[in-house]
């Protein structure tokens, strides 16, 4: 099995709903999304899938998010905005268009992570 990973950055604020502490509070992040890709067999050119094409899907599943209120954002209405429903928002969205989608982490900071994978 082949892993592509690509990374992208935005930053955004949110705030919890539902949370009793201070992630309930306006505040914000320097954002960090992985994707990971799977692949069985490479293609003809050798390559599972072309870098350039899932950073553009990645980058795609997060556009309107940058310098954002993530509650405020049209495609999130309604979702408590949590790493956890971030991460499986993107997944979803990438798996519209590439199948291949094994996984998403978020990252609010270097220390802190939610992960979203298929299954």
């Amino acid at each position: 099995m082949y892993e592509i990973k690509v990374k992208t950055v935005f930053s955004a604020a949110h705030n919890l709903k539902d949370y009793h502490g201070k992630c309930e509070r306006l505040h914000g992040h320097n954002w960090t999304v992985e994707a990971v890709f799977a692949y069985k067999s490479l293609a003809k050119d050798g390559m599972a899938v072309d870098f350039k094409i899932a950073k553009e899907t990645l980058k795609e599943a997060v556009e309107g998010f940058d310098h954002e209120y993530l509650n405020e954002v049209k495609t999130l209405k309604g979702v408590n905005p949590t790493s956890e429903n971030i991460a499986k928002f993107i997944f979803d969205s990438i798996a519209k268009k590439n199948r291949k989608i094994n996984s998403v982490a978020i990252w609010e900071n270097e220390n802190s992570c939610a992960t979203y994978r298929k299954g």
